[in-house]
């Protein structure tokens, strides 16, 4: 079913790295937002001093509901959510600036939920100020399935050139693979296909990554290709999915950008932002499948090393932000 508003809330990210700098300068693109009807969750003050430092012109409006909200080029409209000081030092963690990043979320989520937006769209949060502001959450991904009630759900990553969608995400590698079971993988390769249908994909060509240098090498590098991925893919072909592997995961993300396949499920999280980001990082986009409502993200951090340098690329925003409003098109 489609929202009853084409509307999505950007929400500004941690005030202390990029986040605030790409959403200035993303709408200040009045030609971009023109067609893209959005608006920002977070700090009015930050982004007015972001404004200032960059020398843009972009007028930045204090919202007080959505129903507020009037998109138009030349103005950022803003949903206040908590207030940072002035004096916040930047590129550096800061417990005030990771509570405000949740405040943040946790609204864009509720109005999401009671339909006021079609969607989200994060700008780069940091786990190290999440942590900090004693928040029990470890990045976007959990907190958006824990206020939507949500159990069916992953992470896609994608470019131009490759998506991956990850069977696990934010936790150490020993525990992504005692998190790997059969109902796991399956739950995963049935939502890589759900959602590449609902983007025009007819058959997708799905790709498993195994989890062990070559693929396990038949038990010979461990079990968990064998006892686990292959019988998942063999239950997926069962229900007509066109899935394959487990693939070694040093090659099959080659044959995926050269093709082969659609989509690669990756088992763990850096075994699929890696190539992704390699095939390169200005066009991804971080996608939360399975939400009651579309949440997209740019494919990169906080950047703390180049915050206040205003040297910061808001490519990867503009294709997040680009994409949440084609999926609610679609």
């Amino acid at each position: 079913m489609k929202p009853a508003t084409n509307l999505i809330a950007v929400t500004m990210g941690d005030a202390t790295g990029i986040g605030p700098e790409i959403v200035v300068k993303t709408f200040a693109d009045a030609e971009f937002i023109e067609s893209r009807p959005s608006f920002v969750v977070g700090d009015v003050g930050v982004l007015r001093r972001q404004v200032a430092a960059l020398g843009v012109r972009l007028d930045v409006v204090k919202v007080s509901e959505v129903t507020q909200v009037n998109p138009r080029p030349g103005v950022l409209e803003v949903l206040q959510s908590g207030t940072l000081p002035a004096d916040l030092p930047l590129g550096r963690i800061s417990a005030l600036a990771g509570k405000a990043a949740f405040d943040a979320i946790r609204t864009a989520i509720e109005l999401a939920m009671r339909g006021e937006i079609a969607g989200i769209c994060t700008a780069p949060i940091h786990k190290g100020a999440l942590f900090a502001a004693k928040v029990p959450y470890p990045g976007h991904t959990e907190m958006l399935a824990d206020f939507s009630a949500t159990r069916d759900y992953a992470m896609m990553l994608a470019t131009p050139a490759l998506r991956t969608i990850l069977v696990t995400v934010h936790c150490a590698l020993s525990e992504a693979i005692s998190r790997l079971s059969i109902e796991t993988e399956l739950r995963i390769i049935r939502l890589a296909h759900r959602t590449l249908r609902a983007l025009g994909i007819e058959q997708p060509r799905i790709a498993v990554a195994g989890l062990n240098p070559h693929a396990g090498e038949g038990g010979l590098f461990g079990r968990e290709d064998l006892d686990i991925i292959a019988p998942a893919i063999e239950a997926a072909r069962a229900e007509g999915i066109d899935a394959s592997g487990p693939w070694p995961g040093d090659t099959v993300f080659m044959n995926a950008r050269r093709g082969r396949f659609d989509i690669v499920v990756a088992q763990y999280h850096d075994q699929g932002l890696i190539p992704v980001k390699l095939a390169g990082i200005e066009d991804g986009v971080n996608i939360t499948l399975g939400l009651p409502f579309v949440r997209t993200s740019p494919d990169h951090g906080t950047a703390f090393d180049i915050a206040g340098h205003g040297i910061a690329d808001p490519a990867s925003l503009r294709v997040a932000l680009d994409t949440a409003h084609r999926f609610i098109r679609t």
